[in-house]
């Protein structure tokens, strides 16, 4: 009976901060400055299609580039002893110690177009030798205010949510199902492609997740590496709820609208992982 009374501070807590926003999100997507009924709040949605499809794009190309670096890393700390996982373990989390906006700011110095980089690269005499061969006349890289600097801050800041699940994955496999595959004659190729990565799915599709979501709907990033020349979904919302054009209801409806897409997406991936796993068993 006691423990029954344990979980009431959590239900009080979770109906303030997330059943009663979100209630109050529905309440505004569906309703007008004059405190009417309406729909039109997501047909005003169709002018910002081509947030959506940035925000979705560079969210998709950040994943798939934190699973091809993420899915290596992960198998390589398998393969080694305990003294070295611990130390990539250490060394992968250590930046996460770090103030997410902090480690946004360190890039913005890193890609600045009198940064750390491009001034290496003139140190080195890389710009004259361009300049020399090509005819032009650069003095440094345009990398800050670009979408590829904000595809760089999502690989980088979400890289460990990519590579811890695909690692305790692997990391759990039995030994001995490998020693089996072994010594039914598979070599090094076809023990990874028949064993290890469909046994890895799981961990690769949590990585997914983890990953994709906050890509999707992320508003630091796009700001501080974009420039704000690159409007993504999250600075979108920011806009209705804290810019000049102050409007709560559209802003309500695009979350709406967002939280419904990613919930679909994590369906489908949770469904495809539960598909893989029973294929791998059978």
């Amino acid at each position: 009976m006691k423990n029954k009374f344990l979980g009431i501070p959590y239900i009080i807590w979770m109906a303030i901060f997330v059943v009663v926003p979100m209630f109050l999100i529905v309440g505004y997507a569906f309703t007008t400055r004059e405190g009417g009924f309406s729909t039109g709040n997501f047909s005003n949605m169709l002018s910002y299609a081509g947030v959506f499809g940035d925000s979705f794009l560079l969210a998709i190309i950040a994943t798939l580039v934190c699973l091809l670096i993420g899915y290596p890393i992960s198998y390589w700390m398998t393969r080694e002893g305990p003294g070295v996982k611990r130390i990539a373990l250490v060394v992968l989390m250590l930046p996460m110690w770090m103030n997410f906006l902090l480690r946004t700011y360190a890039w913005m110095s890193l890609l600045e177009n009198t940064g750390i980089l491009n001034e290496l690269f003139s140190a080195i005499g890389l710009f004259k030798l361009i300049n020399a061969v090509t005819g032009s006349n650069i003095d440094h890289f345009p990398m800050i205010n670009t979408k590829g600097a904000v595809v760089l801050g999502m690989v980088y800041n979400y890289l460990p949510f990519m590579i811890l699940p695909i690692y305790n994955v692997i990391d759990k496999i039995d030994a001995r199902v490998i020693e089996a595959a072994q010594d039914l004659g598979a070599n090094s190729a076809n023990v990874f492609r028949r064993v290890i990565f469909p046994l890895s799915l799981p961990g690769v599709i949590s990585g997914i997740t983890m990953v994709f979501i906050p890509s999707v709907s992320t508003f630091a990033i796009s700001k501080l590496l974009g420039g704000g020349k690159t409007l993504l979904l999250g600075d979108l919302i920011e806009m209705q709820f804290y810019g000049n054009s102050y409007n709560p209801y559209l802003g309500s409806a695009v979350s709406l609208v967002m939280m419904v897409i990613v919930l679909v997406c994590m369906a489908i991936m949770n469904r495809f992982g539960d598909g893989e796993e029973t294929a791998v068993m059978l």
